[in-house]
């Protein structure tokens, strides 16, 4: 992030999961196929109706990139802003609606659950131990030692979150379940705000149907978009003042 003011010049899209890394799935779907065609989607938008701001995506393809490479790709092109979309699963299966997360200590067993997930795949990384510190995604007390680093950005990305949140219930016309924090190894070694959305659940057929849908997936993309662009113009007009 630019040294000294709030202009929001660069952002990093990043489509979770990946190559042979499936993600969860439903039952006619995998999360990393959805979640690619969402995230192209939103730098689409972007790149249409925000044509200032530069996107780079992580992956533009099925393709597996290990999750410290996904936060460095932001921190090598000094990115303002990274998004990771992800689909979420459970074993309650009535359960529908759209999460955000920011990096921060989980309150519930639920958020640990989600966390958990998320960061098991760094299991089919050759080298996790060294990337990641020593962190074992296996220990529950390594995710809950995880989740007490605060970034330096924990404001602006709970800003973010809550702008993406609100537009999915608001214009999206999701069951938006909130902001959230947890101990996410995509957001930790990032060096700006940084939010990871988990656009519904594919454990609910409803909500699965919704997402392989092209209108279900226009109106998430619309709505990160229009997220995305509102946190941009609200920044941008402090005038270098400071969060």
């Amino acid at each position: 992030m630019a040294q000294g003011n709030n202009a929001v010049h660069t952002i990093v899209i990043d489509a979770g999961h990946g190559g042979k890394d499936q993600g969860c799935s439903g039952a006619s779907s995998l999360e990393k196929t959805l979640t690619l065609s969402i995230a192209q989607k939103v730098g689409n938008y972007l790149q249409t109706y925000v044509p200032d701001l530069k996107v780079i995506y992580t992956r533009d393809s099925d393709e597996f990139i290990e999750l410290h490479e996904r936060a460095e790709i932001a921190n090598r092109n000094k990115a303002d802003l990274f998004v990771s979309i992800h689909c979420n699963a459970i074993s309650n299966k009535s359960l529908q609606g759209t999460e955000t997360y920011v990096m921060g200590t989980h309150r519930n067993e639920a958020n640990l659950d989600v966390a958990l997930r998320e960061n098991a795949v760094v299991l089919q990384e050759d080298n996790f131990l060294n990337n990641y510190d020593g962190f074992d995604p296996n220990s529950p007390e390594t995710h809950i030692m995880l989740s007490l680093f605060q970034s330096a950005h924990v404001d602006q990305s709970l800003y973010l979150a809550k702008l993406i949140e609100d537009q999915f219930a608001e214009r999206a016309g999701r069951n938006s379940l909130g902001v959230k924090q947890a101990g996410f190894l995509v957001l930790y070694k990032t060096t700006m705000p940084s939010v990871l959305i988990e656009c519904g659940f594919l454990t609910n057929k409803t909500e699965e149907n919704y997402l392989r849908s092209e209108q279900g997936q226009d109106y998430i993309a619309s709505a990160i978009y229009r997220a995305i662009k509102e946190y941009k113009y609200a920044m941008e007009a402090k005038n270098n003042k400071g969060f």
